[in-house]
């Protein structure tokens, strides 16, 4: 249970292609490619690598008018190979022409990312910002209004800084960069919908780097208005830290009820896979009870009773079986997402986390007799030993989920 006690607005709801975002719909995993949108083939195979892993929208950069004439290429091959996920792009600096020029692009595209601090500069900036949102309108697609920390509206950031300087008691200067953020994002969204973008075509982003300032961001976002929100840590980082620092930040937020749509910025390893930051965000919604994506598996850490490292094999035989799996099961048997099994290494908690699973093994520790019950839905059903108990339980997972969720 959330700690803030502060009552959001219900956000609005968008349409991003067959996705629904806001309102009373699921929260939302999202990713972006790597790939330079102009190879055709290599972005194809990313997008439906991310699509595969669960990522419900994909974001593809349009920098170029290579890039821009690739997009509807793209988007025809992965429908004719079965794939329907929102493509949206990104457009930086010089998006105002290439979705002029290119049309079957603007088309093509299921909604535009625009960057208020990157649109233009001087009075440049409102004709170019103009011209993106009525191209929206006329191709009848929704628009992120995405700021970012590193990117700022400068315009409005040197006015907070005038304005800050005549104060008797001025402000931080991390208070005052929050507060251009917002001012930046809400101040273009009242812009487009002046130009005739309705609100329920508009979703916003304040993307930081810092956790602290990304959580104060956003509720201020959440009291502020009710556009729907996507949450995201930029520039989080590599590995481990990018991994926690998102949780840790969206975490916060999440169980506030802030965010509608969520994507893990965390930098590829040398030869890692794209679809990682995926899985990062289906955990944390599943974690904080949100979404349900794969069955989960519980098992124990491990301690001087269970130096024998088999349940730790047997956990990550059945988390890969899960894995395996689920694509096919959420077909088949609906609401297997919501499985728990067990995988526990001795009689301290063993078996009962079993009982509280849906399937659950207790394993002997060291000293423990060899034999492992497995208990369904509470209920101990069978005793297993030998050499085979991984097998016969991976098994009995199998028969449990045919016999519950048929």
């Amino acid at each position: 249970m959330s700690l803030n006690n502060f009552t959001y607005q219900l956000r609005q709801s968008v349409k991003v292609g067959n996705i629904l975002i806001g309102g009373h719909a699921p929260i939302v995993v999202q990713s972006m490619t790597n790939t330079d949108t102009a190879e055709i083939e290599a972005s194809v195979e990313q997008i439906k690598q991310l699509s595969d892993s669960g990522s419900e929208l994909v974001r593809v950069t349009v920098n170029n008018e290579q890039a821009a004439s690739a997009v509807p290429q793209i988007v025809n091959r992965l429908i004719m190979q079965g794939y329907n996920t929102p493509i949206v792009g990104d457009f930086h600096f010089n998006g105002h022409k290439l979705l002029t020029k290119y049309s079957e692009c603007a088309d093509s595209l299921a909604k535009y990312r625009i960057n208020p601090g990157n649109v233009g500069r001087g009075k440049n900036r409102d004709i170019q910002f103009h011209t993106m949102i009525k191209l929206a309108i006329e191709h009848d697609k929704p628009v992120r209004i995405g700021v970012n920390w590193g990117s700022l509206d400068q315009q409005i950031l040197a006015q907070l800084l005038d304005q800050n300087a005549r104060l008797e008691q001025p402000r931080e200067l991390t208070e005052i960069n929050r507060m251009a953020v917002i001012q930046s994002a809400l101040s273009s969204a009242r812009m487009a919908q002046d130009i005739g973008l309705s609100s329920d075509k508009i979703i916003i982003s304040c993307k930081m780097s810092h956790v602290n300032d990304l959580v104060a961001v956003y509720r201020e976002l959440a009291k502020q208005s009710s556009y729907a929100l996507h949450l995201g840590l930029t520039e989080a980082g590599m590995g481990d830290k990018g991994i926690i620092a998102s949780t840790a930040a969206l975490a916060i937020l999440l169980d506030e009820n802030i965010g509608d749509t969520i994507r893990i910025s965390l930098t590829p390893e040398p030869g890692g896979s794209r679809t990682r930051e995926v899985k990062v965000a289906q955990q944390i919604l599943q974690s904080l009870n949100k979404r349900s994506f794969t069955p989960t598996v519980v098992a124990c850490p491990g301690c001087g009773r269970t130096s024998s490292d088999y349940f730790q094999v047997l956990a990550q035989q059945i988390q890969q079986k899960m894995d395996d799996s689920i694509k096919k099961w959420r077909v088949s048997y609906p609401g297997v997402e919501e499985m728990s099994v067990a995988v526990m290494g001795c009689v301290v908690n063993g078996p009962g986390e079993s009982k509280h699973a849906n399937i659950g093994i207790s394993l002997p520790g060291n000293g423990e007799q060899p034999v492992a019950p497995v208990y369904e839905d509470g209920v101990k059903t069978v005793t297993l030993k030998g050499d085979q108990i991984a097998e016969e339980f991976i098994a009995l997972v199998e028969k449990y989920v045919v016999r519950t969720y048929r």
